[in-house]
């Protein structure tokens, strides 16, 4: 299921995050802490994060872009679902 468009703005991509993160984790975070290196999250989760990323953004996270860093602070994810959606629109609607 993909989110409405109206919600990419990076502060709507970091409030969609920030509650997925609540609700798999049971704890709040802040947009700019590194999940691993607090001790929030395992590196198996971050496969948890690669598919919802995936499937809520209609995305696909691949080769480079499967790096712990992308995944490391709720910034960074929103960084990278905005660049890969950016990269999937379609050209020519200049």
């Amino acid at each position: 299921m993909s989110v409405r468009e109206e919600h990419f703005t990076a502060e709507g991509l970091e409030k969609e995050i920030l509650d997925f993160l609540a609700e798999r984790i049971k704890t709040t975070v802040d947009v700019d802490q590194d999940l691993f290196a607090s001790g929030v999250v395992s590196s198996m989760f971050a496969m948890q994060l690669v598919v919802h990323l995936e499937e809520a953004y209609d995305i696909a996270i691949v080769g480079g872009d499967l790096k712990l860093d992308n995944f490391r602070t709720v910034q960074t994810m929103t960084g990278l679902v905005l660049r890969l959606r950016d990269t999937s629109e379609p050209a020519g609607n200049a």
